[in-house]
Order: structure tokens, then sequence, then C-alpha cells
């Protein structure tokens, strides 16, 4: 059997998975094992049970449920709103301060717990109140907390990136380095965006609130300042080869339980929940995963992989032209599965291709981590969306979407900026090897 009927055996099966109603991490695993049998027959089933121990004891992917942990810790203490609060009390006296401190706040809780949606949800349930209490537009503030919740993938420590690097064998430093700049630049977009919004349209919220005491401002420092050296305690051990990221991730959840307890906001019933959120939250990565990794076995069988670079060199089109088609199929893909799966079902089969083209492994990871953000905007499958809108039941899905469209269409445009300049992504990793 050719690679090309391979292929289209693998994708119909697929198709028909998701049409009858199979969950995507399932039918990406009988789509492998169904590739592996029409290779090979049952010779290679026992190379499954290899898959399963391999990636189950894989290093790399150790680091998932302490990162997921560590999060949960911070999120279901006091830890956070004391956090969120120091920030609004900094940003007192900015036009749209809250909607400021939305999208800072999303962007560090996002980052630690690895969950877009679950940041959202949890921003979301302290600012919604506070926000329309003090008189913010909806219009405003459904779009900081769907856009915001976006951030955490991209800045560092990331779970997708995590993943990415499991599937390509791609430096996991590497990749959290070169989330950096970029997760700046697009949390700087979006505050932008803010502030333009608001000159630009005074009643989207409050007038001016008198400038912070240095009192008030004394007290939001201390409140943000645990979370914020905990954030540089655990990139800053990575980064200065201090701790592998799986060890840093193990010493991210003591220094969070550590910061709970001093709180004392930390109960056993919060740690009880952290516990069991970050244990469902791993098992549904690794299954995912898994089933990913007998797909990839399946694909370099029938020889996919090798036949869709060949083919693409083959095309001679120009490097641009394959870009615009990545990001249309991501966008497109991004309306109907959710991006952990998009990322498993796709990155075995166009990586070979794509780095044999001369795109860097690291720089396609986070233009691919860049889209999949998109997805998390984009109706109809728009986890973001959906999480705000569960909060605020009385608020149409169509207008939480409307809302949400500038900072989709922000995250677009950041695509192609990083097209155009990669050494947006590639600086620091090629500084740390320096």
């Amino acid at each position: 059997m050719t690679w090309e009927i391979a292929l289209l055996v693998y994708a119909l099966v697929m198709v028909g998975c998701l049409f009858g109603g199979v969950l995507i991490g399932t039918a990406i695993g009988i789509v492998g094992i169904l590739g592996i049998t029409l290779a090979s027959g049952t010779r290679l089933w026992p190379s499954l049970g290899d898959i399963v121990w391999n990636t189950t004891t894989s290093f790399t992917l150790v680091a998932i449920p302490l990162f997921v942990l560590m999060g949960e810790i911070i999120l279901r203490s006091g830890v956070s709103r004391r956090f969120y609060a120091g920030i609004s009390n900094l940003l007192t006296g900015v036009p749209g301060g809250l909607a400021h401190t939305n999208i800072l706040g999303c962007a560090v809780f996002s980052a630690l717990s690895g969950s877009t949606v679950a940041t959202a949800m949890t921003v979301g349930t302290v600012a919604l109140p506070e926000m329309r209490g003090r008189g913010y537009d909806d219009r405003l503030t459904l779009g900081t907390l769907t856009g915001g919740g976006c951030l955490g993938i991209l800045i560092p420590p990331s779970i997708p990136m995590i993943v990415y690097s499991s599937v390509t064998q791609e430096s996991v430093l590497d990749m959290f380095a070169a989330g950096i700049v970029p997760g700046i630049a697009l949390t700087v977009s979006f505050l932008a965006y803010v502030a333009i919004r608001v000159v630009a349209s005074p009643g989207l919220a409050p007038a001016r609130e008198q400038r912070a005491s240095g009192a008030v401002i004394v007290r939001g420092l201390l409140d943000t300042l645990p979370v914020i050296l905990l954030v540089l305690s655990v990139l800053g051990g990575m980064y200065w080869g201090i701790v592998t990221p799986t060890e840093a991730a193990g010493f991210g959840c003591a220094i969070a339980i550590v910061i709970a307890l001093a709180y004392r906001d930390f109960s056993w019933s919060a740690l009880n929940q952290s516990l069991r959120n970050a244990v469902i939250t791993s098992c549904v990565v690794l299954f995912i995963t898994i089933n990913s990794q007998f797909l990839s076995f399946a694909i370099v069988q029938a020889g996919i992989g090798r036949g869709i670079s060949n083919a693409l060199v083959s095309l001679d089109v120009a490097p641009f032209v394959l870009f615009c088609v990545l990001v249309a199929m991501y966008a497109v893909l991004g309306m109907f599965i959710d991006g952990l799966s998009i990322m498993l079902l796709t990155v075995p089969v166009l990586y070979p291709g794509l780095v044999g083209l001369g795109f860097d492994g690291v720089w396609l990871g986070i233009v691919i981590i860049v889209l999949i953000e998109l997805g998390a905007l984009t109706p109809p499958m728009g986890l973001n969306l959906f999480a705000i809108q569960s909060i605020s039941r009385e608020t149409p899905i169509a207008a939480v979407g409307r809302s949400s469209l500038p900072y989709a269409a922000i995250i677009l445009a950041l695509c192609f900026v990083l097209y155009a300049f990669p050494e947006l992504v590639l600086f620091l990793p090629e500084a740390m090897k320096k």
C-alpha cells in the first residue's frame, strides 16, 4: 500500500470516527492501531505496549502533572485572589485598569496552570462581578478574559510545549525560551489594544479613578511578589542550568505549597481539589499523547512523513505560500477540535516535511502553539468562549465571540510577524547555547 493510499485511509477513518461521536483521543488511537495493522498485520502489536511504557515513563512528560498541580495550588488557594487584587491596586488610575488587570492576571495564571479554560473561568469568576459593579461594559470585559486566557500556553512553563517536545524530540528548554518574547509581545499587544479601545470609546470603562496612594501601591507589590518570585524561581532555575524542567516543576510545587500555607488560606479541601484536578488533567493529556504515539508509529511505518516531505519539496512552492496554507489549516481545525488534539493529530504528519523544507523545529512549534491559541477563540468549538459564557449565563455566546474577535485578529497578526521576524522566537534559545 502506497503512502498516499494510507494517508487517505487514515483521513477517512478519522473523519468517520469524529462524525460518529468518537472522542478525538480515542479516534487518534483507533487510526493508529488500524494503520499499524494494515502495514504489518499483528506482528507489530507488541510494540504498542512498548509505546505505552515509554510514553508514561518519559522524563519530559513527568513535568506535566507537576506543573498542573503547581497551577492548581495557586488557583485554589487565596494566592490567586491576592495576586489579582495586587495588580488591580498597582493599576489604579490607569484608564481601563481592571481590563488591563484581566490581561496580566490571565497571562500569569494560565502560564502557571497550563489551562486556558481553567484560568479564564477562575479569573472571570472574580473579575466579572467586580467590573460590572464598577461600570465596565461587557463588550470590553468579556474579551479581556477570553483573550487573556489564551496567553498561558505561549508563556512558559507550558504544557503544549512539553507535549510538542516529546513528539518531535525538540528541547523543552529551547521551547520554553522561544516562547518568552512572543508571549510578552502578545501580552503587550493585548494591553495596547485595551488602552486604545478605552480611549476611543470612554463609555466602555468608568471615569479614571484617583491615582493610588503609596500605601496601596506597597500593598499591591506585596500581594504580587510571591507569584512573581515563584515564576522567576522556576524559570530561572531551568535557564541557569540548576534544574531540569521536570525538577523545576517539582520545585515549583513545593514553593506553591509554602506560599499557600503562608497565607493561611489553603485548606485540606482545596488541596484535595487541586490533586483531583491535576490527576484528571494529566490523565487526559497522557491518554491523548499515548494514542498520538500510536498514530505516529503508524505514520512512520506507512512512510507518510517521508512521502509528504518529498511531495512538498517537489512542489517547489514558495515558503510563504506553505505558511499561509498552514495558518489556514490550523484556523479551520481550531473551529472544531481542541488545541492539544490538533497538535498531536497534525505534528507527526507535518513536522518531518516542514523541517525538511528548512523551517526550524522550535520556531514551528511556537507558531503552532500561537495558532492553537487562535482556535480557543473561534466558534463553534472555541473553549474559552464557552468557559466565559458559563459564568455569564445571561450573555449569548455570540456576544462573547464578538468581544473576542479583536484578540483573535491580534493573534493572527502575530503569526505573520513571527514569519517575517523568526529571530523573535529563536533569539533566546540561540543566546542560551553560547
